[in-house]
C-alpha cells in the first residue's frame, strides 16, 4: 500500500469528508480528510490506481487539488 497527503482546497463541512472519502472508497482507495489543514491522506494499491485516477476522483466530487 503507498500513501500520499494532497492538498484539497473547498473543503469546509462534514458532508465535504463523507463525499470524498465515499468516492474514494468507491474506487478501491481509503481517504481519511483532515478539513482544519485542508488535506486527504490516501491509502491504495499502487498496481491499481494512479495518483491521477485518486485526484481526478476528488476533483469529480467538486474539490480542487493542489
Amino acid at each position: 500500500m503507498k500513501n500520499i497527503t494532497l492538498q484539497v482546497e473547498g473543503m469546509s463541512c462534514q458532508h465535504c469528508v463523507h463525499s470524498i472519502e465515499g468516492a474514494l472508497l468507491e474506487i478501491g482507495a481509503k481517504g481519511k480528510v483532515d478539513l482544519k489543514n485542508n488535506s486527504v491522506d490516501v491509502s491504495f494499491d499502487e498496481n491499481q490506481l494512479t495518483i491521477e485516477i485518486i485526484k481526478e476522483t476528488i476533483e469529480d466530487q467538486g474539490y480542487d487539488v493542489m
